[in-house]
């Protein structure tokens, strides 16, 4: 539970799904002069630099995120196009967001912000990272934050839940966290994240999902290859609870970015 550290992944096709489908979500409820709350359950340290040896070994973040911008696949008016060019104005053009930066650099003053991550480095890069801004950050188990918080003030609001899956008893955990989460906070947006393996991991959490018939459910899925020979993630998966209007349009947007990517 405590090995993981994002740096080897960030900015890779998984990411760029995710966030791509978190900032545009975000920034659709900031339209609206309310306010909302953020939580997320497995933060990581949420600004990454992809030329650290880390990332430049397994070279994801190439494959991903670099190679989406190059090819001029994201749109310039997208949010997460504005979050990371606001990152790198202030970091360097190597640096990546994470989703607690995408958060913070898309939400307003008024708005609660609540992040979780276990990792004793990690926990202290995301409070560096996050200093500029006004947000809570524990070094807590994320689903108990969650379960604590919930309904957090304001009650609009958006939860990810983003785990390593590490911790393999988490596919057979999540769909009950969800639905206890719901049963709590029936208003919020809950987003799970899940990779997509060779092995079909993904497959019966999945289907308990879909079995609890839970309102406003999107489940968008992506593939690609292998980064490397042996990777046994081929596609990246979001799982969306009360997903706002317009959701599903943006996920057949990000299913073409995809296509066109992989054309290049």
């Amino acid at each position: 539970m405590l090995s993981y550290q994002h740096i080897y992944h960030a900015g890779n096709l998984a990411d760029v799904q995710k966030h791509a489908l978190l900032a545009w979500m975000l920034a659709y409820l900031t339209r609206k002069d309310k306010p909302l709350s953020y939580i997320e359950t497995h933060a990581g340290r949420g600004l990454y630099q992809l030329d650290a040896p880390e990332a430049v070994k397994t070279g994801e973040a190439e494959q991903g995120i670099t190679r989406i911008l190059a090819g001029q696949a994201l749109a310039a008016d997208h949010p997460l196009h504005h979050a990371i060019s606001e990152t790198r104005k202030q970091h360097g053009e190597a640096a990546y967001p994470g989703s607690p930066l995408i958060a913070a650099s898309l939400l307003r003053p008024a708005d609660s912000l609540h992040f979780a991550e276990l990792h004793p480095q990690e926990n202290a890069a995301l409070r560096a990272a996050l200093a500029p801004w006004r947000a809570s950050v524990h070094q807590q188990d994320g689903f108990e934050l969650a379960q604590s918080l919930a309904p957090p003030t304001p009650r609009r609001g958006l939860l990810l839940i983003d785990p390593s899956y590490e911790i393999k008893a988490d596919y057979a955990r999540i769909p009950g966290i969800i639905a206890k989460l719901h049963r709590k906070w029936n208003v919020g947006i809950i987003a799970l994240w899940y990779p997509i393996l060779k092995d079909g991991s993904h497959k019966t959490m999945l289907n308990a999902l879909e079995a609890q018939e839970l309102p406003g459910a999107l489940r968008h899925e992506v593939s690609f290859p292998p980064v490397r020979e042996g990777h046994r993630m081929v596609g990246s998966g979001m799982f969306v609870v009360n997903a706002p209007f317009g959701a599903e349009e943006e996920a057949a947007r990000i299913s073409a970015l995809f296509i066109a990517a992989a054309g290049r």
